[in-house]
Parts: structure tokens; C-alpha cells; sequence
């Protein structure tokens, strides 16, 4: 009988841990990732490689995200030239509060929607369990920073 229960918190372990939510880590490279931007094209997450690139998660909805898109459209204004990139990714489930939102703090940065919430693909595949999130990734692709300070971004950015 204790054969058969250690049989049973095994397998049990096993669908637990299988269920783990994905999640990028340092040295890591982008998510294989595909969203439709606020242009109506599909963009590709690795297409950014050859820039530093800071992926922002945010929404609409989010209060902090809101005060810090104030922030990034000065750092993207900055450096947008030094092939540097901010790629947006909100996880809105309403397009239209979304593209207002785009408007109203006016990021001409990347953006992208995954409008799944806390569900959607990416937010899973990058760990995503609160907003706003940054993932700051060097030119070869590789994730080198979660929630880098503003000092972290420029630093890597002038490198």
C-alpha cells in the first residue's frame, strides 16, 4: 500500500510541476513571440535583434504603468537613435482602451497587444505576475535585466 501512495505523490508532483508557468531568466534569449501591433501588422519578438531592447509590459488599466510611459517616452525619445527599442506589450483585453491609452500618453515606441491579461502567451512565457514588468534584453538577444532602473537602461544603452 505505501508503494502504491508513493506512486500516486509522485505522479501528483510531476502535474504540478509540468503546470509551472514558463518563465525568461537572466542569459535567456527573446521569447519565441509573435502580436499584432497598434498598426495592424504582426510583429516578431527577435526581430529586434542588433538593438538593446527594453519589452515593457503594461495596460490601460494599470496606474503605475500609466506614470512610467511617461518615463519611457523620454528614454525612447533620447536613444531611439542609438539603436535602441521599446517594445510595448499590453495585456488589455479591450484594444480600444488600449490604442486610446497609446494616444494619450503619446508612446511612438513599439507596441504590441496580447490581449489575454495575466493569461495571454507572453505574459506566460515571461513570467508576468504584476504591472508594469521590464525585460531588458542586449543586441545579441539576451536577457540581461528584470526590472532595470533608468541608470541600468542608459548604461547598457551607451555600451
Amino acid at each position: 500500500m505505501i508503494k502504491v501512495k508513493n506512486i500516486i505523490l509522485a505522479f501528483g508532483l510531476m502535474l504540478v510541476f509540468s503546470s509551472v508557468k514558463a518563465q525568461v531568466k537572466l542569459g535567456d534569449t527573446f521569447p519565441d513571440i509573435e502580436l499584432q501591433s497598434n498598426q495592424n501588422t504582426v510583429v516578431k519578438l527577435d526581430s529586434f535583434k542588433g538593438k538593446t531592447v527594453l519589452v515593457d509590459f503594461w495596460a490601460s488599466w494599470c496606474g503605475p504603468c500609466r506614470l512610467a510611459n511617461r518615463k519611457l517616452v523620454k528614454i525612447y525619445d533620447s536613444y531611439k537613435d542609438k539603436d535602441f527599442e521599446i517594445v510595448g506589450i499590453s495585456i488589455d483585453t479591450d484594444k480600444t482602451k488600449w490604442l486610446n491609452a497609446i494616444a494619450k500618453d503619446k508612446m511612438k515606441h513599439q507596441q504590441l497587444i496580447d490581449a489575454k491579461g495575466f493569461d495571454a502567451k507572453s505574459a506566460v512565457a515571461f513570467g508576468v505576475e504584476e504591472l508594469p514588468a521590464a525585460y531588458l534584453f542586449d543586441t545579441t538577444g539576451k536577457l540581461i535585466a528584470i526590472n532595470p532602473t533608468e541608470e541600468e537602461i542608459i548604461a547598457q544603452i551607451k555600451k
